[in-house]
């Protein structure tokens, strides 16, 4: 009997390509213009337009809306399940991925989209990097070279953070950290209230291991409702990263305060050559040990191609 050459592949994902996804939301719930402010929204050298808002995010926001409202429908069922009333809490979306990745800007573009749902929710955005240990403490404990891996962040004072938010406080603090000085700001805080939704956006959210010793832990993304992990090949990921740092010499490193400022001096070629060394050193060996094995641990990816725009959009099935 011959053998069939059909070769099933299974996967715990449904694949779109970026014009599947479009057509998705033919009929959007609300407009998209000029007027919402692309210029606040994007990160550097990270372009965004409004087809790409059209096309990529309104239909993921549309997604995200189904999600919100058996979300609110479950909380007010599980009310009455018990015969109580309870604090509505926020729904959490975590968003991961690589250094110059772009997840700033998919998480700043889904806040601003997310408020103007219907409902008009109260969005509120915090990043990982505030969670980071202070410099001193980074030198002391040997990590500064490995600021961005796992063990470089106070993963005890986030988590308190999103047990917090979990349980319906009705304010809560986190550290504010600085990419002019590239350290935490002492005694700054930035104070959210009363969130429906809480974006969480960092490179390290979808981590669930950070040492091979058995026990039992509570992890970031235990918190999340939703994920989303923003994706892209290394070779892009590399020339978006050294592109941003040439841009940055030209920009915030003319600052004489910033951190970085010792390098305004340096030819491209200097620059470069440095900038490689520290992707090689330290971002490289972080995506592939830490970040890009959490990947298919996301409820969605998002899938870039040249130029940060949307090749693709995978989701997982339920």
């Amino acid at each position: 009997m011959e053998k069939s050459s059909y070769k099933v592949t299974f996967s715990p994902f449904r694949s779109f390509t970026r014009e599947e996804w479009r057509r998705l939301e033919e009929h959007p719930l609300f407009p998209v213009s000029e007027d919402i402010g692309l210029s606040d929204l994007q990160a550097m050298n990270e372009p965004l337009t409004i087809e790409e808002i059209n096309d990529v995010y309104l239909p993921m926001v549309s997604l995200l809306q189904i999600h919100l409202t058996h979300y609110n429908h479950l909380h007010n069922e599980r009310d009455q399940f018990f015969h109580n009333t309870s604090f509505r809490i926020p729904y959490i979306i975590g968003i991961a991925g690589s250094v110059a990745a772009g997840k700033s800007t998919t998480a700043r573009v889904l806040q601003k989209l997310l408020s103007m749902l219907p409902e008009k929710p109260r969005v509120e955005l915090i990043t990982t990097d505030g969670f980071l240990y202070p410099n001193d403490e980074l030198e002391r404990r040997g990590l500064f070279n490995k600021k961005g891996f796992p063990e470089s962040y106070d993963a005890k004072r986030l988590l308190a953070f999103l047990a917090g938010a979990k349980s319906g406080r009705e304010r809560l603090d986190s550290p504010v950290y600085s990419h002019l000085y590239y350290d935490i700001m002492p005694g700054e805080v930035h104070t959210i209230e009363n969130p429906d939704i809480l974006i969480v956006e960092g490179i390290n959210v979808l981590q669930v291991q950070v040492d091979r010793k058995p026990q039992r832990r509570v992890f970031v993304s235990d918190f999340f409702d939703y994920s989303i992990y923003v994706d892209a090949g290394e070779k892009d990921l590399r020339q978006w990263y050294l592109d941003r740092f040439k841009e940055l010499q030209k920009t915030a490193f003319q600052n004489p305060e910033s951190y970085f400022h010792q390098y305004v001096s340096y030819t491209e070629e200097e620059l470069l050559r440095f900038a490689n060394e520290v992707w090689e050193e330290i971002n490289l060996p972080n995506l592939e040990e830490n970040i890009l094995p959490t990947r298919f641990r996301a409820d969605l990816i998002l899938e870039k191609g040249e130029q940060h725009f949307a090749r693709g959009v995978r989701i997982r099935k339920i």
